[in-house]
């Protein structure tokens, strides 16, 4: 007796996609997946990797590492001169340390836009409880809140001469 499997992924056909606006998108994301699995690979593996691809709208994409000479010489398997050896690894270099910093700045935005939301829910809390929401503020918080109000006192104080002066009676000639 033979079983199906209900659960878990299934092997969908390929077929072509009609509509060319869902084709390009579908193109763009998975060219992106490619040279995001090609760039791992070549970390991960240290191989010399080249691809090539036409999208549909006869645009040229490629994806070499270390350099087109040397992928295309491996290809081909003659042998490269030092020369090309030597910019092939200084390439690999870069990539793996641009790799590196692409990694970091990733993590790095995820990071910053986990603490946009929790900002963006803390605006939302203080402007419903203002008043209510003071007494759940740290230590921290509560001095950048006191310095806020510092501020906003000397900046009334350095206004209120100001409009004193212009609350003056009006000149005698002025029709009331």
């Amino acid at each position: 007796m033979e079983r199906k499997k209900t659960a878990g992924r299934r092997k969908i056909p390929l077929v072509k996609i009609e509509k060319d606006a869902d084709r390009y998108s579908t193109f763009s994301k998975r060219c992106f997946g490619l040279y995001k699995k090609a760039s791992e690979l070549v970390r991960e593996n240290d191989v010399d990797l080249g691809i090539v691809l036409t999208s549909p709208t006869d645009k040229t994409y490629a994806f070499v590492h270390p350099t087109s000479t040397a992928v295309i010489d491996r290809f081909m398997n003659l042998k490269t001169d030092f020369s090309d050896q030597i910019v092939a690894e200084n390439s690999r270099n870069k990539v793996n340390q641009l790799n590196d910093r692409l990694n970091e700045l990733d993590k790095r935005g995820k990071i910053v836009k986990g603490r946009l939301l929790a900002l963006s829910e803390m605006n939302k809390n203080r402007e419903k409880n203002r008043w209510e929401f003071i007494d759940q503020l740290n230590t921290d918080e509560i001095m950048k809140f006191q310095a806020w109000l510092d501020v906003g006192e000397v900046m009334l104080k350095d206004q209120l001469p100001e409009a004193s002066s212009s609350l003056q009676s009006p000149p005698e000639d002025a029709n009331i």
